[in-house]
């Protein structure tokens, strides 16, 4: 679900989307970007689910109640939003795009594949989107695993949308399968610098 963003000049509103299914690296190839080039600034989310340990409000991600969510969804303060697991929503406010654009920075957004393509059918020209493969669902498993955060149940519903998330990749404007992290950090940020016309 979303809507247009109106305000100024979409010259200046050049966003980068990265999208993966989870446990394919996205957050780990976000944290490289931003340390590697200044000039990007994360978006921070919103979402109805609880903070996870060492998450902090207002850094990670703004925490508000699903009432507040649906609320603002009514009066269209999201570009995007996604109830990605059941009673769990997660959507990009137009006011935190604003806010990052006002400091001349260009947002980074690390969101839902699906919330993915929606802002970049908004912003088809200003918009770069990378969608981070994992090399195989078996690796992706073993990596989710590995966090030993996730119950069978909630493994296997990762894993299933996971599959379906992977059957819209040719979406998005570049892929990179993070096979090493290391080098798909490497190729991301040439990505990025070579759209946004920044120097290594």
């Amino acid at each position: 679900m979303y809507s247009p963003l109106a305000s100024g000049s979409k010259e200046q509103h050049k966003i980068i989307i990265l999208t993966a299914p989870s446990g394919a690296g996205k957050t780990s190839i976000t944290h490289h970007l931003l340390k590697k080039i200044p000039q990007l600034a994360f978006s921070i989310s919103a979402a109805t689910r609880e903070a996870r340990a060492g998450e902090v409000n207002g850094r990670d991600y703004y925490f508000i109640s699903v009432d507040e969510f649906t609320k603002k969804i009514k009066a269209n303060e999201f570009i995007e939003w996604e109830m990605v697991y059941e009673g769990k929503y997660y959507g990009t406010l137009k006011s935190e795009l604003h806010r990052l654009w006002k400091k001349n920075q260009y947002p980074l957004l690390d969101i839902d594949v699906k919330g993915a393509i929606h802002v970049q059918e908004q912003y088809p020209e200003e918009s770069l989107s990378v969608f981070i493969e994992p090399p195989s669902v078996k690796e992706l498993r073993r990596r989710l695993i590995s966090r030993g955060s996730e119950s069978e149940e909630s493994l296997q519903t990762r894993l299933n949308k996971a599959e379906y998330e992977l059957s819209f990749i040719n979406h998005f404007n570049k892929v990179v399968v993070n096979d090493d992290l290391e080098e798909a950090c490497a190729e991301t940020e040439a990505l990025v610098r070579k759209f946004l016309g920044i120097p290594l």
